[in-house]
């Protein structure tokens, strides 16, 4: 299998990482056929529709007390639907490739919303864009009711424009910082303006509160309606680019190498930001499993959560748990830490985070008790503060059951500990590391300390 290292990678960046179920799968593919096959595997869009019922959490938190209190409820129980039926998803579906790219998306245009029904609609764009066309995409983004609320754009009307969604379209979404003047803004604010959404959660244009003027944006003057701005931004190729420096980190490293970018910008904007040619080429080109590329990147939490549900297809008898560990990891699905979303990255270690990245996946496999300490994030005081008994530190027997039986059966007979260690992480593994997988009692306790090593906190 002279290309397992190559494909353990690319899966390790394209996916959540091969199982050994996978491995056998792979046994025979070249690298090429193992790119194709990602593709085939998630080219058929399934809808994930766990919220079947909106309400307008706002007009409800108008009401008297027991309605905000009910509201929060609702809220922060849809909320969590949605949530873990898309963290259960990405843990099961074949098509790991197009849940790996939205989740990329979903942090890519990052927003919080108040009605969760706004977040599922967003999240189904993205999910369904994944693989497609990036403008497409950011067309639909500009016009969800989740991004339109989030950044003001219901109340940007004729005459009092705001500039909110504006500056961050340009500057976080498509051409980035730099790149356009402060004029630019104000005029594509003026743009965007009557751009809302009814009570129903559809997008409406509305034109009696459009600014029908001439604009000057970028150069070009003309009545640019918000689709106008979209397009002018994407004939720059520039937006190629820093869509692509912004994935290359995603994918490859966290230090872009500039002439990758600029190669891959050519390809997405010659494709015209058709997203699978852009991914085509990463995962085909020679630089992509350099070594220095390979085993470098830290785990985002929902990655290493549904990585282990991969690995060992673990049951949770209580779901709830896997919020408790978002919480712990620093990312809680659909609530970001503001537009720009997440900074990843490096920045997904601190002391307290290692700690728990260390402690999750043995406690998980071996179904122990875990203490979480620390404040919930503040939008979920409302809800907590409805849970009876709820304190600071919270001890929970994580009561999971993974497949230990399917896991360990699925192991080749023929592969040492040593080769399992190799298999099961990016990175080299440290003498220390050795030494331990070596004095292991069985495959069992090996396996548990993998996965409690920092090695397995890289991709």
């Amino acid at each position: 299998m002279a290309n397992l290292k190559q494909i353990k990678h690319l899966v390790s960046r394209a996916g959540f990482g091969m199982s050994f179920e996978d491995l056998k799968a792979a046994a025979h593919l070249s690298t090429g056929e193992a790119v194709a096959s990602l593709f085939k595997d998630s080219a058929d869009y399934q809808p994930i529709t766990p919220i079947k019922e909106n309400f307008d959490y706002v007009m409800a938190v108008k009401g008297d007390p027991g309605a905000r209190k009910m509201a929060a409820q609702k809220q922060r129980q849809q909320e969590r639907q949605l949530n873990l039926a898309w963290v259960d998803y990405m843990g099961t579906a074949k098509g790991q490739l197009r849940e790996k790219m939205a989740l990329f998306w979903n942090n890519h245009f990052a927003c919080r919303a108040r009605q969760s029904m706004y977040d599922q609609q967003m999240l189904d764009i993205q999910r369904r864009n994944a693989l497609g066309n990036f403008k497409t995409m950011c067309v639909e983004v500009s016009k969800a009711p989740a991004m339109l609320q989030f950044l003001n754009n219901q109340q940007n009307l004729k005459g009092h424009p705001n500039e909110n969604f504006a500056r961050e379209l340009m500057e976080l979404f498509t051409i980035g910082r730099g790149h356009y003047t402060e004029q630019d803004i104000k005029e594509s604010a003026r743009a965007f303006t009557g751009w809302g959404y009814d009570k129903d959660g559809e997008f409406r244009f509305r034109r009696a509160a459009h600014d029908d003027g001439p604009k000057t944006f970028m150069g070009q003057t003309g009545n640019f309606t918000g689709d106008d701005i979209i397009n002018i931004i994407f004939e720059k190729k520039q937006t190629a680019y820093f869509v692509s420096n912004k994935l290359y980190k995603y994918l490859v490293n966290e230090t872009p190498d500039p002439a990758h970018v600029n190669a891959m910008a050519d390809v997405f904007y010659n494709a015209n930001y058709e997203i699978k040619p852009l991914l085509e080429y990463v995962f085909n080109a020679d630089w992509f499993y350099d070594d220095k590329n390979i085993g470098n990147l830290v785990k985002s939490p929902i990655e290493l959560i549904v990585g282990l549900n991969r690995q060992f297809s673990i049951d949770y008898d209580r779901p709830a748990v896997i919020m408790q560990f978002q919480r712990v990891l620093g990312q809680v699905l659909f609530h970001p830490p503001n537009v720009a979303g997440w900074p990843g990255g490096r920045n997904w270690i601190d002391s307290s985070s290692l700690m728990y990245r260390i402690k999750i996946p043995s406690t998980v496999l071996n179904g122990g008790v875990i203490d979480f300490t620390g404040k919930a994030d503040p939008e979920d005081e409302a809800f907590l503060a409805t849970q009876h008994n709820q304190q600071e530190n919270v001890h929970l027997r994580v009561q999971t059951r993974p497949d230990w039986d399917k896991f360990l059966s699925s192991i080749p007979k023929s592969l040492s500990k040593t080769s399992i260690a190799q298999f099961m992480l990016e990175p080299k593994i440290s003498a220390a590391l050795t030494h331990s997988i070596n004095s292991a009692a069985d495959i069992k306790a090996m396996v548990i300390e993998l996965v409690s090593s920092p090695e397995y906190q890289l991709a």
